[in-house]
This record gives C-alpha cells, structure tokens and sequence, in this order.
C-alpha cells in the first residue's frame, strides 16, 4: 500500500473527512488531498496527521503492516484542585461563613476538576468536604461519606435539600425547610430522629451538599 493509500484506509477506519483532519493538524485540505492522490510523498505534517489518526509514522509510510505498532496515544493530564476537608465541630458561629479558620481545616483532598464540575460550577474557594456525622442521615448518608459543600449557595429557595449548618453552635449536616411562620425545619433521613427546628438567628448556614464520595 501506498502512502496516499494508507491515510485513505485510516481516515475511513475514523470516519474523518480529508477536511477534518487538515483543520486538526492545522493545514490546508488541499495538503491531505495531495498526499492521498500521490502528488506529495511526504509532508512536515505526517507526525501530526499519524497522531490524529491514531496510528504511527512508520504505519503511514509502510515500515510496518500493523497501524498500532509504535503508536502512543497521547497522555492526557487531567485536572485535579485541592478541596479542604472540614471538621464541623470547630467554628461553628457566624463567622465561620465568612472564614474557615486553620483548627477547621482537616486536610485538603485532591479531586478531578471533571468530578466536581458534574455537581456544581462553584470556583474551587468556594468548595469544602466533610465528613458525614452520626446515623441521622441514614441511610442517605453514613459516617464514613465523604460530602462535596457548595458554601457559594446559601439561600434556602428549595425545600428539603440537605445543608451543612451550624444550629446552637453544634454543626450538622440535614434536610431544611423553611415553614410559613419564618421558622425552618431541620429533618432527618432516619425516621428515629425526631424533627427540630429553628428560629431568628439560631441557623447559619455554611452550604448546601451537593454530592457525596461513600466508601466501599
């Protein structure tokens, strides 16, 4: 097989047109036309055009009958950010919306950009894991989850989602809704756990929980 002969056979194999692959390795599609045809027996392009096709140079210039040997696919380096893991038993006042301090801050836990932005467009500052607390949440959520907290989202305009909050001073992580006299109801997903529920400023809330990472 010719050169011409084996960039047709790879651009049926990935059902790419002779245009597509010219504007991927940035040249004119009249260059790909021209090595397909024969015209050209080589080109400055050919590394790009192999790696584009996913096979090899010398595949592409018949050293070899095997369009896999000597291909590489290339490395894709995912991004990963540093989410800080929080201990909800320290700074559980108002201030703690505004500020994490250091006794908080368990550790940072590296995750892949992709993974959060499947939950929340929040930047990375704005984002903290916690640990779940106690059997209340069960079965939704256990001790050993580790939770995603958006702290970008704090208005209650849902009912019934599941926040991360200090209430008196102890922090907990549970279901709230608002009710018609202003109060708000805390709930649990364990039916044992009787309902609380909060008035005037006893509530601050640090974010709403948006995935959770459970252990096997």
């Amino acid at each position: 097989m010719t050169l011409g002969e084996r960039l047709e056979e790879r651009l049926h194999a990935k059902r790419m047109s002779q245009s597509e692959l010219a504007r991927r390795v940035g040249t004119r599609q009249s260059t790909i036309s021209g090595l397909v045809k024969g015209g050209s027996r080589s080109s400055s392009y050919l590394h790009k055009i192999a790696r584009e096709l996913e096979t090899s140079v010398e595949y592409l210039l018949g050293e070899t009958d095997d369009p896999s040997e000597h291909y590489a696919p290339p490395v894709v380096h995912e991004e990963v950010i540093e989410v800080p893991m929080i201990d909800l038993a320290y700074g559980m006042g108002g201030t703690y919306l505004d500020d994490i301090g250091d006794e908080a801050q368990i550790r940072t836990e590296p995750f892949p950009l992709n993974f959060i932005r499947r939950y929340t467009r929040a930047k990375a500052d704005q984002l903290v894991f916690a640990e779940g607390l106690g059997d209340s949440m069960a079965p939704t959520i256990l001790t050993t989850d580790l939770l995603l907290i958006d702290q970008s989202d704090r208005s209650l305009r849902i009912s019934d989602q599941i926040w991360a909050f200090s209430f008196g001073g102890v922090g907990m992580i549970k279901r709230l809704r608002p009710r018609p006299d202003g109060s708000i109801a805390i709930l649990s997903d364990n039916p044992n756990v009787p309902e609380d529920r909060a008035v005037d400023d006893e509530l601050f809330l640090i974010g709403r929980v948006v995935a959770k990472v459970s252990k096997l």
